[in-house]
């Protein structure tokens, strides 16, 4: 197992980094550029090791879905994984056990698929180790997209954050678009990312390079931030991305397309904030993510 970082600094020699993603097939910033990434990166540019994972689910990638083609299984619920388990579960196992151990930091691309669309932030979490918690927020905000998010997660007992969390490694996230496609706009913002994260964790030799744009910082303090169908139909969303939403307004409607002449359901905004994540698709079902609201705040630290 490689030892713990030092403090950052643009100097650090980090032993090695992981820069992942295709954990969901339809995700497609993160596949791309790391794709791209592995073919022009040369030795003589990295200091350390740098570990470059495109495709972590190919199942999912190959059949270009959120989640196996294989088993059905979602990888980013799936951690920490079980060796006799399913495809998927073995997949996890196999980062778990062999990968996480070999880095220091990782960087986790992620976008909204063909189910969301996220405004593009890199992302770090609360966590009890103060100085870890550091360390990520920093990578978080030098990622250098136009947001930058203290975010709580649903469920993330099964998630691959956790795992490389629970570990002491240094973990940054990001969302990055989505609508099950990539962008001009979004590839650029990912593919400088991934630049500036290297040049943060001092495994490249260069300079941060920052929005024009000043950073907007993003708080998620609890769920919620969260809104979730209890409904099943078709979806209004009455808020553009990055828009402001204030406390108790209409977020959505849903209506039930079996009962012409039946009113919508309102879902209401349980806090102010900018609608970081809005559903894509107008198709809802009961469960579903309909938007996720995060407070503004003038400062992360």
């Amino acid at each position: 197992m490689t030892k713990r970082p030092s403090p950052i600094s643009a100097t650090v020699d980090f032993d090695a980094d992981g820069v992942q993603h295709g954990f969901h097939g339809d995700e497609y910033e993160g596949i791309t550029s790391l794709l791209k990434l592995s073919s022009a990166l040369k030795a003589e540019d990295v200091t350390g090791r740098v570990i470059i994972v495109p495709c972590m689910n190919t199942p999912a990638v190959m059949a270009g879905k959120r989640t196996s083609g294989l088993d059905g299984g979602n990888l980013n619920r799936s951690f920490p994984g079980d060796p006799d388990g399913t495809v998927t579960e073995k997949i996890a196992d196999y980062f778990t056990r062999v990968m996480v151990p070999m880095c220091d930091v990782v960087l986790d691309l992620h976008s909204g698929g063909r189910t969301l669309d996220i405004i593009p932030f890199g992302a770090s979490h609360v966590l009890e180790d103060a100085e870890q918690q550091r360390q990520a927020l920093a990578g978080a905000k030098a990622f250098g997209a136009p947001y930058a998010m203290m975010m709580f997660e649903l469920d993330a007992a099964a998630l691959f954050d956790t795992a490389v969390e629970s570990q002491g490694k240094i973990f940054v996230a990001t969302e990055l678009g989505g609508g099950g496609t990539s962008t001009p706009e979004s590839m650029a913002i990912t593919e400088r990312g991934v630049r500036n994260f290297l040049i943060h964790y001092g495994l490249m030799v260069g300079q941060v390079e920052m929005p024009e744009a000043p950073q907007v910082y993003l708080d998620m303090p609890d769920a919620s931030c969260y809104v979730q169908s209890e409904h099943s139909g078709v979806l209004e969303l009455c808020h553009a991305l990055g828009e402001r939403v204030e406390k108790g307004e209409v977020v959505a409607r849903v209506f039930d397309p079996t009962r012409s002449g039946t009113p919508p359901v309102a879902y209401h905004a349980a806090r102010s904030g900018v609608l970081a994540a809005r559903r894509h698709p107008a198709r809802v079902n009961m469960g579903d993510t309909i938007a996720v609201i995060a407070d503004v705040v003038d400062s992360l630290d």
